[in-house]
């Protein structure tokens, strides 16, 4: 009759581990825009360009020491690495939660020796001491099946939180890459202005040159000669100090590859990354390219999952157990069919009075779940804000591009015939130094210019998820480890 009533038991608990209390997750719908506001204004990209935002997407700029770094990232960034313990550790919690759902088995063993007094039958006023020996061994499983669904939640829960850790990796990954890639192009400017003010200084020098000459001729007053030989050291001086930056930049671009800044040697370079054209995409392929946005979703589904699990502690809880095993004493014989015991059992338990403790519980949760959804819909507004920023800025970068391009030329021509004027006799030298200074602001002002379209291209590369897609968010049992 035992046996039947478990057996009755387990198969209503079976039956009703099919319920699970507390909402389902839908994802909640947020309004999007058909197309951004710039797109009208933005360069239609080429097939070619639409490839420049999947998988290796700093190759886009040719740049051989992008190339090189980027991928050292994803392995040696200490940031990085602390993204990826915390996925490991989530996916840990996914295991221990899901252990919940099935039975705990154990086995237990004993062995015992006593000494007891005895009294003689000879004699009262004596005793012997007496060694008995005992002993046990059982198994033992108990299980306390999920009939509400509290754990399945528990493991719905734990895999939203691990999908959120692994978004938050990728997130950690692009942001890294992109800090990266600002730091290489902002050292390639700096060699760059460097390279210019080189030239500015080879160039100054010259003129000083011809004052000095024309000073010892007795052509020119000796202030002309003071001019000449300030601006050259002026020039000099910047060029100097643009050693400070440029130092800076390369250490930090290996502690970003996880390098001492000692160990990374970075040659000078001549050229400047290419500025390539990037697609937006349409504001929908936000929801699944930008990382940040995913950690948001998955945080949101978490919440929701931990509403059930506090909806739960409202029902009873019920624990099945059973024991088998041998018990003997003395231990000879332990194995034998006479020593044979077993037990079986059933658990109920309910919370009859708490005060409010529960109904705050889920009233709480309630509202966690509310905050996750507007942080939610708060990160794709900022996603659509970030985007709609880099694609008018790219705009507007370009127009003036087209017209600073035109002020150097202007003003190149201008230092010429200013110092041609000079050598003339026609102007004085404060009139060749002016247009000279006014050359090297223009050139300056065009580079400032690149360096801010290539800058802001890489925003838009990662505001618009860089290749990353929320489908390799991992949906197994075991730990994933793709998204390194």
């Amino acid at each position: 009759m035992k046996t039947l009533n478990l057996g009755f038991t387990i198969s209503l608990a079976l039956l009703l581990g099919g319920c699970m209390v507390g909402p389902d997750y839908h994802r909640p719908q947020v309004p999007m825009p058909a197309q951004y506001k710039e797109l009208p204004g933005w360069t239609a990209a080429s097939p070619e360009a639409d490839e420049a935002t999947k998988g290796d997407w700093w190759t886009a700029f040719n740049d051989p020491l992008l190339n090189q770094l980027e991928p050292m990232v994803s392995v040696s960034n200490q940031t990085v690495q602390q993204a990826y313990a915390n996925y490991q550790q989530a996916l840990a919690e996914v295991q221990v939660a899901r252990a919940s759902l099935f039975p705990t088995l154990g086995v237990t063993g004993s062995a015992n020796k006593q000494r007891s007094a005895s009294s003689s039958a000879l004699s009262s006023s004596s005793s012997r001491r007496a060694i008995s020996t005992s002993g046990s061994l059982e198994g033992s499983v108990s299980w306390a099946p999920d009939l509400w669904g509290k754990v399945r939640r528990s493991v719905e829960e734990s895999k939203a939180s691990a999908q959120a850790s692994q978004a938050t990796l990728a997130n950690a990954t692009l942001s890294e890459q992109v800090a990266l890639a600002n730091a290489v192009i902002e050292l390639r400017i700096t060699d760059a202005d460097i390279d210019l003010l080189q030239k500015t200084v080879d160039n100054y020098a010259e003129s000083l040159r011809v004052v000095e000459n024309q000073g010892a001729a007795g052509t020119t007053p000796p202030s002309d000669v003071i001019t000449a030989r300030t601006q050259w050291e002026s020039a000099k001086s910047s060029l100097i100090a643009l050693g400070i930056a440029r130092a800076q930049y390369a250490h930090a671009i290996a502690v970003l590859v996880g390098k001492n800044p000692e160990d990374l040697d970075i040659p000078h370079s001549t050229s400047v990354p290419t500025l390539p054209v990037i697609p937006a995409g349409m504001p929908s392929t936000l929801l699944q390219r930008r990382p940040d946005i995913a950690v948001a979703e998955r945080e949101m589904a978490a919440q929701n999952a931990a509403i059930g699990v506090a909806i739960a502690a409202y029902y009873p809880n019920l624990t099945l157990s059973a024991s088998d095993g041998f018990s003997q004493a003395p231990l000879a014989g332990l194995l034998h069919v006479a020593n044979h015991v077993w037990s079986l059992g059933a658990d109920v338990s309910e919370t009859v009075l708490d005060f409010g403790a529960r109904h705050g519980q889920v009233a709480a949760t309630k509202a966690s779940y509310e905050a996750a959804a507007a942080n939610y819909r708060g990160s794709v507004l900022t996603a659509l804000q970030d985007v709609e920023n880099d694609l008018s800025n790219l705009r507007i970068l370009a127009q003036q591009a087209e017209v600073q391009d035109a002020v150097v030329r202007d003003a190149t021509q201008g230092a010429q015939i200013a110092l041609n004027e000079y050598q003339a006799g026609t102007v004085d030298y404060t009139t060749a130094a002016t247009a000279q200074a006014t050359q090297l602001s223009a050139q300056q002002s065009a580079l400032s210019i690149t360096q801010q379209q290539l800058l802001d291209t890489i925003s838009l590369i990662g505001d618009v998820g860089g290749g990353w897609s929320a489908e390799a968010l991992s949906t197994g049992q075991s730990a994933d480890t793709k998204a390194r």
